[in-house]
C-alpha cells in the first residue's frame, strides 16, 4: 500500500517541479519540497515492508504510464504480467 502512495507522491513532485520558474515562485517551491520530503518519507516507510527493488518497480510503473506516457495498451499491460508475478514471488518466498 505504502509502494502505491509513493508511486502517486512521486508522480505529484514531479510534476511541482516545471511550477517553480528557477525558484522565483515561493509557493511552488515549497510545495515541490513537501513533496519531495513527503515522498521520499513514503518510500522509506514502503521499503520496510517490501524490497526496494519492488517499490521502485510500482513507482516507475505508474510515473511511466501516468507522466512519460508510456502506452498502456493491452499488449503492454499483459507484458508486465509476468512482472507483476515475479514481484509477487519474491515478495512472497523472501517471507517478509
Amino acid at each position: 500500500m505504502f509502494s502505491l502512495a509513493a508511486g502517486y507522491v512521486e508522480l505529484a513532485q514531479a510534476l511541482s517541479i516545471e511550477p517553480i520558474r528557477r525558484f522565483t515562485r515561493h509557493l511552488p517551491t515549497v510545495l515541490c519540497a513537501v513533496l519531495g520530503v513527503t515522498a521520499v518519507s513514503v518510500v522509506t516507510r514502503a521499503i520496510e515492508s517490501l524490497l526496494i527493488g519492488t517499490v521502485y518497480a510500482v513507482v516507475t510503473v505508474i510515473f511511466g504510464i501516468l507522466v512519460a506516457g508510456d502506452p498502456a495498451t493491452p499488449g503492454w499491460l499483459v507484458s508486465i504480467g509476468p512482472i507483476v508475478a515475479g514481484v509477487v514471488s519474491l515478495r512472497l518466498s523472501a517471507g517478509a
